[in-house]
């Protein structure tokens, strides 16, 4: 292993804001969704630990007492996240109502009426009021009975990524079939709005008609009260990965292991004996606790660790299951201090203490990450930092593996520039003007709003920055403007799984960066939003080409000024540590000043995967990085029919802007490469490539 260089460290406040309550019992995150409780297709995009199971308690209440719902079913994608609609006496806090649930109609707990959808129709014909059934279940349900039998029910899908506007996806059929017919309400609950195969949840028709409650990730974490910093990083290693796992692993921290696919290139294919491997590599092994079947080992410093073992499928394996839902050891730090997991402890568990998830290879999809890296997200005492890694294993000679290890490369930066996004402040870009104003709450430095210049503002409470760049296209329609204000992050999700995008970002030097900003971005915004004119779809493009490449260039900034002893101190001045939540916004402000006219030709000119590369370069051995460029390398293709069009396209516009067409001989990368496009377009066009389009 090189080096332990996370890819993405963030500092938050501790300002305590998140975990307050008003006088009805509601944290922040539940009270914004609460006052969109009388929506009929509600949406709410929050990080994990905010609140939502409760959030829903809240409306689910308001809905069936005051809305004419007679019902409410909660459904979930695994039976272990039922227990987080499990009874709450609400009116303790200030509630003027309990949330109940019948112990019959938690199918998650209890084994149903003969088939669990036959509990479902049961349930219908009952006069309780509420369910909670998985995922399955509840398609089951509808399969059986039809969708008329929800008619005036609150359907509430928690976990809601797990839906897609795919025909094959039987849920996502399902609630398309039940908005179609308009008579139920519905609650879509998530903390990762992507799917980590680049599929649309829903199809926009479907989005449009949901009102969107968002709390980010930024709102979330800085107003913890005692997490402070979160790293995220990708490390390489050589041979067996539990030879290398004690360089990340530290035994002081709660940790979450999560082992290896069986079908991936990291496991052994024996699971069994991986976790045997892992104790070992810990310590000696002193047997099992008889109460709650944790493995008992020994660390060298005399320390007896308590480990969680949810891999093996013997008989144990239900009693540790049950042993870590046991609610009356929710507090309690020194309860377990490993988990080792393989398909278990993902979305939905929740273990306060975790100070560390680490994955050993490269999950199925970029939602998995997200969520896996949840995990140690939550605020306890005594809970200052916390961390995710991905150890993922380096290429070796053979050309099957390196490919399948580029693609796990990939897949992990693809990650790390994601959850930089995610757990950045949101963004707000204006056109450059100079009849602008400052907006009330925004910080521009030391100098304060000056119109004559590129301002960057920061306000601390909302989490938000506002960006003035020259030449950006202001959203016209409504969806633009949502797309623009609520789904940046998605749209980058489906950027960064562009497997293509990332090799050239990466590994081709003759790239133009604007072949990946232009062409690939406006393809995706193209396919994932046609109903948007083309100035529209040009306005999604840039705002997220924008949000992408200026954390990239802040962060870089930071850490040249990090390097350089130039940060600014905390308190009486005494350490160099950055203030909370400074260092990027200082790095962008840095940035602006530095190229003077922010503008985005500029920003379409960088390329959005270079300041991964710095980091890949930093944690993969020199030999591999040889071995992964050259290997894609060979397989580079001339441009195919359908890169030809879009640069074609583009060179039409230079046309229009220029009042002449690119040259093949320009001394602009760029150029150039449009007229090779428009040269190439109307090659494949006379070979008859377009179908007569």
């Amino acid at each position: 292993m090189k080096n332990n260089v996370p890819a993405v460290s963030v500092t938050y406040a501790q300002s305590g804001q998140s975990n307050k309550s008003n006088e009805l019992g509601m944290r922040p995150m539940q009270e914004r969704a609460y006052e969109r409780r009388g929506e009929q297709y509600l949406l709410i995009k929050s990080p994990p630990a905010s609140g939502k199971s409760r959030a829903l308690m809240f409306i689910a209440l308001d809905k069936l007492h005051n809305q004419r719902i007679r019902k409410a079913i909660i459904t979930v994608p695994e039976k272990s996240i039922g227990s987080s609609f499990a009874d709450e006496p609400l009116s303790e806090f200030g509630f003027w109502a309990d949330w109940h649930v019948e112990p019959k109609w938690n199918l998650c707990n209890h084994p149903g009426d003969g088939s669990k959808a036959n509990s479902v129709g049961a349930f219908l014909n009952s006069d309780d009021q509420v369910l909670v059934c998985p995922h399955a279940t509840f398609r089951n349900a509808v399969e059986k009975f039809g969708i008329d039998v929800f008619d005036d029910c609150l359907i509430a899908v928690d976990e809601f990524h797990h839906v897609s506007a795919n025909p094959e996806n039987r849920l996502g059929s399902q609630l398309a079939e039940l908005m179609s017919r308009d008579k139920v309400h519905i609650v879509a609950m998530t903390g990762s709005y992507f799917r980590g195969d680049a599929e649309a949840v829903l199809s926009p028709e479907d989005e449009a008609r949901f009102e969107t409650v968002t709390y980010t990730y930024y709102e979330q974490l800085n107003g913890y009260q005692y997490l402070k910093k979160l790293d995220i990083g990708y490390f390489f290693y050589t041979g067996p990965y539990s030879d290398d796992l004690l360089k990340v692993l530290d035994p002081d921290e709660k940790t979450i292991i999560h082992i290896p696919s069986v079908n991936s290139r990291e496991s052994t294919k024996d699971k069994i004996r991986e976790v045997e491997h892992i104790i070992e590599e810990l310590g000696e092994w002193q047997g099992v606790d008889p109460e709650t079947g944790f493995q008992l080992v020994k660390t060298p410093s005399g320390r007896i660790l308590k480990i969680a073992d949810l891999v093996d499928d013997a008989q144990h394996r239900d009693k540790v299951s049950a042993a870590l839902k046991d609610s009356s050891q929710k507090n309690n730090r020194d309860y377990v201090d490993i988990i080792i997991a393989l398909g278990m402890a993902k979305e939905g568990f929740d273990w306060i203490w975790c100070e560390h998830a680490l994955t050993v290879g490269y999950r199925s999809s970029l939602t998995e990450v997200v969520q896996i890296i949840g995990r140690a997200t939550r605020d306890a005492p005594g809970k200052s930092k916390a961390r995710f890694t991905n150890l993922i294993a380096e290429p070796d000679a053979s050309e099957e593996a390196v490919t399948e290890a580029i693609n796990d490369t990939l897949k992990a930066i693809a990650a790390s520039l994601l959850m930089e996004q995610v757990l950045a402040p949101r963004f707000e870009f204006r056109p450059k003007a100079p009849t602008n104003e400052a907006t009330d709450g925004f910080d521009y430095g030391d100098e304060g709003y000056d119109p004559s210049k590129t301002n960057v503002g920061f306000n601390e409470e909302t989490g938000q920055m506002q960006i003035e760049i020259n030449g950006l296209v202001t959203p016209k329609s409504e969806e633009a403007v949502r797309i623009c204000r609520e789904d940046l992050n998605e749209v980058i999700a489906s950027f960064v799984q562009d497997k293509t995008a990332v090799e050239r970002g990466l590994f081709d030097e003759e790239m133009v960066p604007e072949e990946l900003t232009q062409v690939r971005m406006g393809k995706i915004i193209k396919e994932r939003y046609p109903e948007l004119d083309d100035d529209d779809q040009e306005s999604v493009r840039q705002h997220a080409i924008a949000a992408l490449n200026l954390i990239q260039q802040g962060k870089q900034v930071a850490l040249d000024i990090a390097e350089n002893d130039d940060l600014p101190t905390t308190g009486d001045g005494s350490d160099t540590e950055p203030r909370p939540n400074t260092a990027l916004i200082q790095g962008i402000r840095k940035y602006t000043m530095d190229v003077r006219e922010l503008d985005i030709d500029l920003i379409d000119q960088i390329n959005p995967f270079g300041e991964a590369y710095s980091i890949l370069s930093k944690t993969m051995s020199e030999e591999s990085l040889k071995q992964v460029a050259a290997a894609i390398a060979a397989k580079t293709t001339r441009l195919s029919p359908d890169e030809a069009k879009d640069l074609a396209i583009r060179a039409v516009k230079f046309k229009k802007e220029r009042g002449r067409l690119p040259s093949i001989s320009a001394v602009d990368a760029w150029e150039k490469r449009m007229a090779e496009g428009a040269a190439a377009f109307v090659r494949y066009k006379d070979e008859g490539r377009y179908d007569g389009s």
